[in-house]
């Protein structure tokens, strides 16, 4: 059996013998990777404060931090006294979008959305703790 490493330029032999490492008779291309990297880039910027409006009347306030790879850290905060935490794993992909948010008083809202031709983000939410709890959502903020 043989395995490649293509990123490594190596193959990797496994045998009866032991482990042999020689070099891959077909490694990556340093253009391929380029190529790979730059495909999953986020394509606006999400931090800062900004708020989502929910078609079943909440007005969620967000404060974001989004890395270089859009991740996306932070909190909200809702309706007075309810606070949330961005959960592992909230990104920023390409036009598209995606975090849950950990509410204090109980739900998990699972927020998906993407950047519309107006530069405005839109899209869909759900409770992970009663998913028949769901509305659309959209912001006024151009990103």
């Amino acid at each position: 059996m043989r395995t490649k490493l293509a990123v490594a330029g190596l193959t990797l032999a496994l045998s009866i013998g032991g482990i042999a490492l020689a070099p891959a008779t077909s490694a990556v291309t340093g253009s391929s990777v380029a190529r790979a990297a730059t495909a999953t880039v986020p394509s606006f910027f999400a931090g800062g404060t900004w708020m989502l409006y929910q078609s079943n009347g909440p007005v969620v306030t967000l404060n974001l931090t989004q890395d270089g790879s859009g991740q996306l850290y932070g909190s909200a905060s809702c309706c007075g006294s309810v606070v949330g935490t961005i959960e592992y794993g909230a990104a920023v992909d390409g036009t598209s979008i995606s975090f849950t948010i950990a509410w204090s008083n109980g739900p998990r809202g699972r927020y998906t959305g993407s950047l519309g031709a107006d530069r405005r983000l839109s899209g869909f939410t759900f409770d992970l703790n009663n998913p028949s709890s769901q509305a659309t959502w959209s912001t006024s903020r151009v990103f």
